[in-house]
């Protein structure tokens, strides 16, 4: 019976966390009986990529608030609390902002900042543009004298200002991408009046506030020549045909406003059709990343591998031959989460799955995930499970902490604008981060039991040993073939090999690191305790490659200055420090030592 149970317990762990994971696919239903997730599958243009009118309202939403959905006490149903998502978020913004602009979607913590708007000894932290507006002309004039200071300069009050006005402009220009926010009747209004007094100056300010192009190309032309309203009215002013989703979009707006659902539904029928019959790509597009929105698959790798992480724990105490196995079915479920999330990526951007800096968290926690389930497979002791468990969900703890500035598929500089590189060089070295990382946790566990344990198990010690150096083994070889193709690839663009670039040294001391460390232990200068140091050290090597010189700004490889992760950095620098030297004393050095005449604990 037992037997049977442990044979079973991966695989009904595994299904049962998969069935939870597809759960989150099913179709959302109406909202108020408004089809408010049609609207979300509506495709628009926004920052270079075709997207749903979703990741729109998500990514603006986790800017200004950093959350993609809210919760308040809505005046319109007697002051009741309701959850607001970003769609309806975003509906209002377009259609109702008097009624957005009462929404607390604005999160304030700096105290300077508070203080400036009149609102220092608030309880909340989360703030509506209409308590923000009296103070608006203040908030411009401090960022703009902040704007002209180097970010690297900027004090933290300055840093929070600029920040603020930046979310603030965006939602300015949200307000007025379909049309001027205030303006009476509307988008029909604008249509009807396109040729009227005025109408050019109007049609110039929504052409140049528009955050999105909601208007598709027709068939057969240019499938990036995406209009915003202003550009097509002022097209139709002269002389050219109107839009055919002018009108539909108009409807959908006058009904939202009045929320009238009936009409509402209608206009997104339309709005689907007319666009579908010029853009179906488009609407296939745009419906895939809407499921991938919805699905949130790194949200939901994120559970499982605490799951797993649990249910190993648990095993430490009970049950050991039906939880272990479990936890490793668990971690293998949320392996292929986490890899459906990579392949979904990678199917929209039309890219590797290394693009920016959170795309190289995801990947790294994928990579240190795969390389846990071979040895778990290879050595059957739950180590394994609980390092790669660990690496997953840290990973993509560092990834969802990345993602605040928006989106997180956005275009690629040119440089970069190469998929046979990104797929080799780039591909490769990341692998290489999640083989360093990997053995450094496995480096830490050593470390932990170590000291936990009451009776020292020399096999188990041994294991974590060989699993560790073997990983070493591996990500040598990927940094040092990754390091060589990013030569190669910076030969063709900048005309040299090597530079001495920070990012290229960084490079560089991971592939000679992992080469020290094998060489410290094929010499005999280092044994276990040494070689498992040195393992944890490499997470400090690599830490400083990965995020340490997007800190410093300089270097062909600056693709964009970050000063936020600094004090994380030097929390888990010092945190590596601490577990090193812990490596390196006598097993259970606080607890007493045996009596004179017996045997020693073994180190």
């Amino acid at each position: 019976m037992k037997r049977n149970l442990t044979k079973l317990a991966p695989w009904v762990a595994f299904g049962l966390a998969l069935a939870g994971a597809a759960a989150a696919l099913i179709p959302e239903g109406k909202t108020r009986g408004f089809d408010v997730a049609g609207f979300a599958a509506l495709p628009v243009l926004e920052g270079g990529r075709v997207k749903p009118a979703d990741s729109v309202a998500r990514n603006s939403l986790l800017v200004i608030r950093s959350q993609q959905s809210f919760r308040f006490d809505d005046p319109a149903q007697g002051g009741k609390a309701r959850t607001v998502s970003a769609d309806e978020w975003l509906l209002d913004v377009l259609f109702r902002p008097e009624v957005a602009d009462r929404q607390p979607a604005f999160v304030i913590n700096d105290p300077d900042v508070l203080g400036l708007l009149g609102v220092g000894q608030s309880s909340t932290r989360y703030f509506s543009f209409a308590t923000i507006a009296p103070r608006l002309d203040e908030v411009q004039r401090q960022a703009e004298g902040a704007h002209q200071i180097d970010p690297k300069q900027r004090t933290r009050f300055q840093s929070a200002i600029v920040n603020l006005f930046d979310r603030l402009y965006l939602y300015y220009r949200l307000r007025n991408t379909m049309q001027i926010a205030g303006q009476p009747g509307g988008l029909g209004a604008e249509i009807a009046a396109r040729t009227g007094q005025g109408a050019a100056e109007r049609q110039q300010i929504l052409a140049e506030l528009a955050d999105f192009r909601a208007l598709p190309p027709p068939a057969g032309a240019n499938p990036d020549a995406w209009k915003n309203v202003g550009e097509s009215l002022a097209a139709a002013r002269t002389g050219g045909a109107l839009d055919p989703t002018l009108e539909p979009w108009a409807r959908l707006g006058t009904a939202w406003a009045a929320q009238d659902a009936a009409s509402f539904n209608r206009a997104v029928e339309e709005l689907r059709g007319v666009t579908g019959a010029a853009r179906p790509e488009a609407i296939a597009l745009a419906g895939h990343e809407l499921v991938f929105n919805r699905a949130q698959p790194f949200y939901a790798g994120m559970v499982l591998y605490v799951l797993a992480l649990l249910a190993l724990f648990a095993s430490w105490l009970r049950w050991p031959q039906v939880l272990q196995p479990a936890a490793f079915g668990l971690l293998c479920a949320g392996a292929v989460v986490h890899t459906a999330g990579l392949v979904s990526r990678v199917v929209l951007q039309g890219r590797p799955p290394v693009t920016n800096l959170y795309s190289s968290a995801v990947f790294v926690g994928w990579g240190a995930v795969l390389l846990g389930i071979v040895l778990e497979r290879l050595y059957r002791r739950g180590f394994a499970t609980a390092v790669a468990a660990s690496a997953g969900f840290a990973s993509l703890i560092i990834a969802h902490h990345l993602s605040g500035d928006g989106d997180t598929m956005e275009m690629m500089r040119a440089v970069l604008d190469s998929n046979f590189w990104l797929a080799t060089h780039v591909v490769t070295i990341t692998i290489g981060y999640s083989g360093t990382f990997l053995a450094g946790a496995l480096a830490i566990a050593y470390t932990l039991r170590r000291h936990a344990v009451r009776v020292h198990d020399p096999v188990t010690s041994k294991t974590l040993v060989a699993m560790t150096y073997g990983i070493v083994c591996f990500a040598l070889f990927f940094s040092f073939v990754g390091t060589v193709l990013g030569g190669i690839w910076a030969d063709q663009s900048w005309g040299r090999f090597w530079g001495w670039d920070p990012k290229e040294n960084g490079a560089l001391l991971i592939v000679l690191w992992n080469a020290i460390i094998l060489h410290a232990r094929w010499g005999g200068y280092v044994r276990e305790k040494g070689l498992m140091a040195m393992a944890i050290f490499g997470n400090v090597i690599t830490s400083l490659s990965w995020f340490g010189v997007n800190m410093l700004g300089v270097g062909l490889h600056s693709y964009g200055f970050m000063d936020k992760a600094f004090w994380a950095l030097a929390a888990f620098i010092g945190v590596q420090l601490v577990l090193i030297t812990l490596c390196l004393l006598p097993p259970r050095f606080w607890a007493a030592r045996p009596a004179e005449g017996k045997a020693a604990e073994p180190a």
